[in-house]
């Protein structure tokens, strides 16, 4: 088969691929906007909301090292089926114990937390099938399409279904429909083949490798600066970006005295804005000599969205920010997919990825268990008429319900947008792309060839002889001592 027709079938397997978890996030984005809502009317605090989330992220995190070492063991199609499947199973708890009248603010924890478990294994199965799948020229134009089926179930067509559902057939309707979604994106799965990278020969064996594995996407990023800098920049805008978006939900319904339509309108909008950013980045193909560039630049955007979100009362206003800020994020993920995709090889993506996962949104959750107690306890009661934060931001912001919740919102969007900028000042940073070496570059492979030798000698598979004639047939330097 010629480069060209195996570019077209894969490209076409990955469409269906993405296909499938359109439909699945569809469902997913569903149950998330009507478990959210329950949740609002059972306790209308935004610590309830941002626990959810939380509890949800925590797990992955834990996990995240775990499943990108069995990622890199296991065959990639059925790694995304079970991911897939445990996601549901989720859903399944959470129909049971709302139609049998048990459904408590505590058990959405415990949902979550084995939905993030489970789904951790989603980011580095599905990053390392894309490499597999598309060549390199268009890995961000893939990354794009990937994007827009995220933005097409989960932006428009879950919120806006979800109000419609829950209207008509209430929360168990909405549950029942999330279970049917994934059960048929698991059925597309099944139907097509994952082509399977060359087993990498550093994986460990049994419990013990398997930790070791584990540590292995750190040990790779930590021993390359540039990356390491780009993925502490990750880890610095998210703990700001997601500490103020967690909370745009609770802020806009506290503002609109819970109205389901005003959040549902902000999300389509935020969802539109993905679609648009992901068609044009798929048209365009991303930037061929400076993705930094382009992923610093839409930080700083989503960081003066966020403040325009604080410093913003309707629903329009908040609809076109979200838009502009979601527009944004494919060309920041496509991006950073692509310069990822590109350094590293396939088969040591799943743990790598994993790693790299860990570091940017480590922050994240630390920003979500900190965003909900800030509102209740500190920033909303300050924000209301006559508190000490109203003195000095009221003039701005306003008084009254939500308004905490806004200047959170602005303290954050200035503090992401300023971590890009200090970002780009640094040439380490700046320059990740001319001084880490593609996987594909002769010299980055025969550095992995070295690394491998190394495992092997350690594990004694070869003798200390073999590795020196090895190394001087190579001609590598820094021979063992």
């Amino acid at each position: 088969m010629s480069d060209e027709k195996k570019g077209k079938k894969g490209m076409a397997i990955f469409g269906v691929i993405c296909f499938g978890q359109m439909i699945s996030i569809f469902g997913s984005a569903m149950t998330q906007f009507g478990l959210m809502i329950w949740a609002w009317q059972q306790t209308g605090q935004a610590t309830s909301l941002a626990l959810i989330g939380f509890f949800a992220f925590a797990p992955a995190l834990i996990m995240a090292p775990i499943a990108g070492a069995l990622v890199d063991r296991w065959n990639r199609k059925i790694t995304i089926i079970l991911s897939d499947l445990g996601a549901g199973l989720g859903t399944v708890i959470g129909l049971i114990l709302f139609t049998s009248g048990m459904l408590e603010i505590w058990h959405l924890y415990v949902i979550a937390a084995m939905v993030g478990a489970f789904g951790s294994f989603h980011f580095p199965a599905y990053s390392a099938a894309i490499t597999m799948l598309v060549e390199k020229e268009n890995y961000e134009r893939a990354t794009a399409i990937w994007g827009l089926a995220g933005a097409i179930g989960g932006g428009i067509l879950g919120p806006a279904m979800a109000v419609l559902l829950l209207a008509l057939v209430g929360l168990s309707g909405v549950l029942t429909f999330d279970i049917l979604t994934f059960t048929f994106a698991i059925g597309l799965i099944l139907l097509i083949k994952i082509p399977e990278p060359k087993r990498a020969k550093d994986i460990g064996k049994g419990i013990k490798g398997l930790f070791k594995d584990a540590g292995y996407g750190f040990k790779y990023i930590f021993k390359r600066k540039s990356l390491l800098g780009l993925q502490l920049t990750y880890f610095t805008s998210n703990f700001f970006g997601n500490m103020g978006m967690i909370l745009l939900a609770p802020m806009i319904l506290a503002i609109t005295a819970s109205n389901e339509l005003s959040l549902a309108t902000v999300m389509a909008g935020m969802g539109a804005g993905s679609i648009v950013g992901g068609i044009i980045l798929t048209f365009w193909g991303g930037s061929k000599t400076n993705k930094i560039l382009v992923i610093m630049t839409g930080i700083v955007i989503e960081g003066v969205c966020q403040i325009f979100f604080g410093l913003s009362t309707s629903v329009i206003m908040w609809t076109t920010i979200g838009f502009i800020l979601a527009m944004s994020g494919p060309f920041v993920f496509g991006s950073s997919q692509a310069i990822w995709q590109r350094k590293v090889p396939a088969n040591r993506q799943g743990r790598v990825f994993a790693a790299r996962g860990v570091i940017a949104m480590s922050a994240g959750a630390i920003g979500m268990v900190l965003a909900g107690p800030l509102a209740d306890l500190i920033f909303e009661p300050g924000m209301m008429e006559g508190g000490n934060m109203a003195m000095t931001f009221g003039w701005l912001l306003g008084t009254g319900p939500g308004t905490g919740i806004k200047l959170i919102m602005v303290i954050c969007g200035i503090a992401s947008a300023m971590t890009a900028l200090v970002a780009l000042s640094i040439p380490r940073i700046r320059n990740v792309e001319t001084l880490v070496l593609d996987a594909d570059d002769p010299k980055a492979i025969l550095e992995v060839f070295k690394d491998d030798l190394m495992v092997a000698y350690k594990a004694r598979k070869i003798s200390k002889d073999k590795l020196q004639s090895l190394y001087e047939k190579k001609k590598l330097k820094l021979l063992p001592k």
